[in-house]
């Protein structure tokens, strides 16, 4: 128990430095108000997708687009967590620390998927609007929270992802572009495989499953599959042991 909460501590510190680095200066705030502020334009303001202009109580169109929003924001986050630290050669001053590469990778982490799920949390605004203008029966309860469980599934793995892109290189550029690129692979590229007629006989299906967008469509119908969470855990300690490795890599180079 001494030893988990000693991990824990030192997980959590290097989490508080992110954080106050990440709100230290505009960057931060910048990103949370232009997630929210692109979510409420095309949610209320562009008649295409203005989901008040349905006739009928629905947050669906929300959670259509926040993944692909969501595909840009967190790379933003995730960009500069390991690359400035490679950038700069403070990296080399964290291994004289007693922290260990795990509790690091841990840490960073921590603090980008914080900052994700801040940004996430005032689209909670969204749900409440729409329950309280509609006359009658009112949103789908269980569908809208196993959606948002979808999108927090969905944000924890393309923290993951972002976090092992900032490992491969000191430029936070690339490891923007990287992140993004293998994000909307994993999202959607599976189901773009899956429509191709080299598959159509039946394996169609599960390449589609490999995919992010087919587990994350299964737990916003509201029910909570354990095959879809071992999915998403699974991604995200994948990624997470990769970004280890790569730390490890550098360590003994």
């Amino acid at each position: 128990m001494y030893a988990l909460s000693l991990i824990f501590a030192s997980m959590w510190a290097v989490c508080k430095k992110e954080l106050r680095q990440f709100f230290s200066s505009l960057t931060g705030y910048i990103a949370i108000i232009v997630f929210l502020l692109l979510n409420g334009l095309l949610l209320f303001v562009f008649p295409e997708t203005d989901i008040l202009a349905f006739g009928y109580a629905t947050l669906d169109k929300f959670f259509e687009l926040a993944p692909w929003i969501l595909l840009l924001l967190i790379p933003a986050i995730t960009m500069r967590s390991l690359s400035d630290e490679f950038r700069m050669g403070t990296f080399e001053l964290l291994q004289t620390a007693p922290l260990g590469r795990r509790r690091l990778v841990g840490g960073k982490y921590l603090a980008s998927l914080i900052v994700v799920l801040i940004a996430l949390l005032p689209t909670l605004v969204y749900f409440i609007s729409i329950q309280r203008l509609t006359a009658q029966g009112g949103l789908d309860v269980g569908g809208a929270i196993g959606s948002y469980f979808g999108l927090a599934f969905l944000a924890c793995v393309f923290t993951a992802i972002g976090t092992w892109c900032s490992s491969l290189t000191s430029n936070a550029v690339v490891a923007f572009i990287a992140a993004a690129f293998l994000c909307f692979l994993i999202y959607s590229g599976f189901g773009a495989i899956s429509r191709l007629p080299l598959f159509a006989a039946g394996a169609d299906y599960y390449i589609e499953m490999l995919g992010v967008d087919f587990h994350y469509r299964s737990i916003s119908r509201g029910v909570i599959d354990s095959r879809d969470l071992v999915y998403f855990l699974s991604l995200i300690l994948l990624f997470l042991l990769l970004t280890d490795r790569n730390l490890a890599k550098r360590t003994t180079a």
